[in-house]
């Protein structure tokens, strides 16, 4: 599958939940940012779609990364950051969500599986409620787009 086919729009997510749920597949989700993509976010995909059987990866939308991030960011634009993440095997799908959160995206979801990095402990991870369940992924140490930019800004 290319990568324009990976990322999914609300309606096209729809069928894809749809056609997995028919088939009795576990579906899992994640997300983040991913602006410069690094070995500690491939961790993470990797770690998540070892939990299920589709994995569908929610996107901050440019605004979102903003609010959260601060003005200079994200370094990648939306569309860029959705076409690096789709071309890799583990991402079964991509949906750009706006808001500061993925909550509304997991509502729609329902995902079997709600994977976050163990910086979070399972009571503050957002959406848990409407998961079957939230797994942790350890994370890689040193690891993150904020050191990357620090260290080429030397």
């Amino acid at each position: 599958m290319n990568t324009k086919n990976k990322i999914l729009t609300k309606e096209k997510l729809k069928n894809f939940l749809k056609k997995a749920k028919k088939e009795g597949k576990k579906i899992v989700f994640t997300n983040g940012c991913f602006d410069i993509l690094h070995a500690g976010h491939v961790r993470i995909i990797e770690f998540a779609k070892s939990q299920g059987d589709r994995l569908i990866l929610g996107l901050n939308s440019d605004a979102s990364v903003r609010r959260l991030k601060g003005p200079t960011r994200p370094i990648n634009k939306e569309k860029d950051r959705a076409i690096v993440v789709s071309a890799l095997e583990a991402v079964d799908g991509v949906v750009l969500f706006k808001e500061d959160t993925p909550l509304n995206l997991i509502k729609i979801i329902k995902p079997d599986i709600l994977v976050k990095g163990a910086d979070y402990t399972k009571e503050n991870v957002v959406g848990r409620e409407y998961a079957g369940k939230v797994v942790l992924c350890p994370l890689v140490k040193g690891k993150s787009t904020t050191n990357i930019i620090k260290k080429a800004k030397i």
